[in-house]
């Protein structure tokens, strides 16, 4: 593999090439009319234009990217995430013209799809899943008889879905119809298949994900937890590894049921899957996204790896190089997902020119960006500008070491998640490890947030006049 093409734009681009270059291959970039001066295009070796600023006119066209890349002898791709990255189809167009895909093959892409398949396929492997129905329903007499069956409140969830589309809890009978149908109508316009089923709907789980890495050799390994509870809209926004609440047996139990989820589709690389955790520590199987995860950085530090570099040699053929007892968990670390949205006005993307924009550093500190001083932020793709990571021995010391890197990002133009961030690592439900999924829907409101915003500009002010009338009566003495 000597020159890889990354389907992909901003902080992931630049992550990917950052350990295909320290690997000694050469990296392309591909971008939109929006992104020609990204800097994800100046930190590749090349870049190859590929159309119009919306994604589906350039980003989503994966057989024009496809085609340019042989014209310029590129061996690899490398999807990211979002766009192409669980595209089955492309995944078999890249290998079709002769190119390795960095991810799994086109069956597992399809397979971990669609929630009805994946479900199908785990149950053979004794996986425990959250009680409810593994086929598509769309007669609401018959959805009505399952959910007295499962008992309320029940979730309808789109086959196809995924980021909280097609989603709906339903607390009582006299629901159910209205739910489904907006729902059924939400996943058709989002995903193209209006299928749903229903399952039993856990009130208060925590979120809990499982990096694994598979080669071509038969080897599976998993490399712990993330805890990924603090969400906004389904969307995570905080991630930390590993998590507060699991315990040594429950980890092992975990790992070793993500293992057969992945064993169950012939899986390739890098992937994730995702369990609910309810308040008993009974776990569910939910699903299993066949990429590489924003969140990866948190998995990275505690368990000593690079999942890029990984990738890179699995899809090269090479067996994985770590065993599952060379594994050992060391030190505790966070993620802040860092969007252009506006935490007091319903996280609306907040559309503007970066006039301020400073990055934290220091030991422990590390920023996956992919933004610089004076760039507008496209309204065409999704709004996270970087995504901040802090990483020390303990929880309580990579928490401190977030709220300061918090405060040394400095962005003016456009408001971010920054504040929320903040709000979410001084609160004590949070700092004492006792949340889960609700956090925002129990203890945020753009008002609280807003007086503490105002609280904190009120004691600068204070303490910004004392200092003024300390050097105002040192410099009256001296004279």
């Amino acid at each position: 593999m000597k020159k890889l093409l990354v389907a992909n734009r901003g902080e992931i681009a630049i992550r990917v090439m950052t350990t295909a270059k320290k690997m000694g291959i050469k990296t392309v970039a591909v971008y939109s009319t929006a992104d020609r001066n990204a800097p994800h295009v100046r930190f590749a070796d090349e870049a190859i234009f590929i159309g119009e600023s919306p994604s589906n006119k350039s980003y989503l066209l994966g057989s024009k990217i496809i085609k340019l890349a042989k014209k310029i002898g590129v061996d690899a791709i490398h999807p990211g995430y979002g766009f192409l990255s669980e595209n089955a189809d492309f995944s078999e167009e890249v290998a079709a013209n002769g190119m390795i895909f960095i991810g799994p093959r086109a069956k597992a892409i399809k397979i971990m799809g669609s929630k009805l398949a994946a479900k199908e396929a785990v149950k053979n492997y004794d996986i425990p899943m959250v009680p409810g129905i593994d086929n598509a329903i769309t007669d609401v007499n018959k959805a009505i008889e399952i959910s007295k069956e499962i008992g309320f409140p029940i979730l309808i969830k789109a086959s196809a879905g995924g980021g909280g589309k097609g989603m709906r809890v339903v607390e009582k009978e006299s629901e159910l119809e209205e739910q489904m149908t907006r729902a059924i109508s939400e996943a058709t316009s989002a995903f193209g298949d209006g299928s749903v089923f229903i399952e039993k709907y856990i009130s208060s789980p925590r979120h809990i994900e499982i990096q694994i890495m598979a080669d071509s050799h038969g080897n599976v390994i998993h490399l712990f937890e993330r805890e990924c509870s603090i969400q906004r809209r389904h969307q995570k926004v905080v991630e930390e590894a590993p998590s507060s609440v699991l315990t040594p047996e429950l980890r092992k139990k975990m790992g070793e049921a993500a293992i057969m989820v992945a064993k169950s589709c012939d899986y390739l690389g890098a992937g994730t899957v995702e369990f609910l955790l309810d308040d008993k520590n009974n776990f569910y199987f939910l699903e299993m996204n066949t990429r590489l995860q924003v969140e990866h950085p948190v998995s990275e530090l505690i368990a000593g790896v690079d999942l890029v570099e990984i990738q890179i040699k699995v899809a090269r053929g090479e067996k994985l190089s770590i065993k599952q007892e060379d594994l050992k968990i060391k030190g505790h670390a966070f993620e802040l997902r860092v969007y252009a949205e506006d935490p007091l006005n319903d996280f609306l993307p907040s559309v503007g020119t970066l006039d301020v924009y400073k990055l934290p550093q220091g030991k422990g500190i590390r920023v996956d960006n992919g933004f610089e001083e004076g760039m507008e932020i496209p309204i065409y793709y999704d709004p996270m500008l970087s995504k901040l990571i802090t990483y020390a021995d303990t929880r309580n010391e990579a928490m401190e070491l977030m709220l300061k890197a918090i405060t040394n990002y400095k962005v003016e133009g456009v408001q971010t998640t920054l504040p929320f961030g903040k709000f979410v690592f001084e609160h004590e439900a949070f700092r004492s490890g006792n949340f889960n999924t609700h956090f925002v829907k129990d203890y945020y409101s753009p008002e609280l947030l807003e007086g503490k915003i105002k609280e904190e500009a009120k004691l600068a002010a204070i303490i910004a006049l004392k200092k003024y009338l300390k050097d105002k009566e040192i410099l009256r003495v001296n004279s």
